[in-house]
């Protein structure tokens, strides 16, 4: 198996194994997609320029407001939730939740997540 399908079954096992997660995606620091499982109507480079965007900020605040290194970035809408983490080697795992996710579980299966994917690569 190649790194790129592992890394594609990773993200597929975070769905199935959380079922609040609808989508996930695996985006280097600079916002390119690397490995995604994203429903169709979503643009690809749009969310990885995005996702990009809010690391570089979230990055700036941690630092500026002296709260150590970056772990996570949690966006929530009225809609669910976006989750993002670093999984090593300038890479961020993005995970998309419904709004009825409970954060703690969400969390500990988007680490689980992280850290296999931090593994492969």
């Amino acid at each position: 198996m190649t790194r790129v399908e592992s890394m594609n079954r990773v993200l597929r096992t975070l769905q199935t194994s959380s079922p609040d997660v609808e989508a996930s995606a695996l985006i280097s620091e600079d916002g390119l997609m690397i490995a995604s499982a994203l429903p169709q109507h979503i643009e690809e480079a749009r969310v990885g320029a995005m996702s990009s965007s809010i690391l570089s900020l979230g990055t700036r605040a941690a630092r500026e407001l002296e709260r150590g290194t970056l772990q996570e970035v949690l966006v929530r809408g009225d809609e669910g939730f976006a989750v993002l983490m670093s999984a090593g080697s300038g890479t961020l795992l993005l995970a998309l939740a419904t709004s009825a996710a409970k954060l703690g579980l969400l969390f500990l299966d988007t680490r689980r997540a992280a850290d296999e994917l931090r593994r492969i690569l």
